[in-house]
């Protein structure tokens, strides 16, 4: 009895996909005509963060570290500059 249900549970889970077809999915949720923008926004930080701990560890100097950070922040700039603008141009 175990066996035969065991084996009528392996046949259904090879027979779904088969059984299943795009037309039956829930169409997929359609994707923030920013996300890349918020994407590479949430990098950046994660960059500014990484370069502060560096720093910190003594890994590089005081120049290095000041240009470095000088570089993400006008990038991190720019990028939220483009995030507003696309905000303002998306439609309500």
């Amino acid at each position: 009895m175990i066996v035969a249900a065991a084996i009528a549970m392996i046949l259904v889970a090879f027979a779904l996909p088969l059984v299943v077809r795009p037309e039956h999915l829930p169409a997929p949720e359609p994707e923030s005509p920013t996300q890349h923008l918020e994407d590479r926004r949430a990098s950046v930080y994660e960059n500014l963060r990484d370069l502060q701990i560096e720093f910190q560890m003594g890994k590089m100097s005081a120049e290095d570290y000041a240009s470095s950070k000088r570089e993400l922040q006008a990038e991190l700039a720019g990028v939220l500059a483009s995030i507003e603008e696309a905000r303002r141009r998306a439609p309500r």
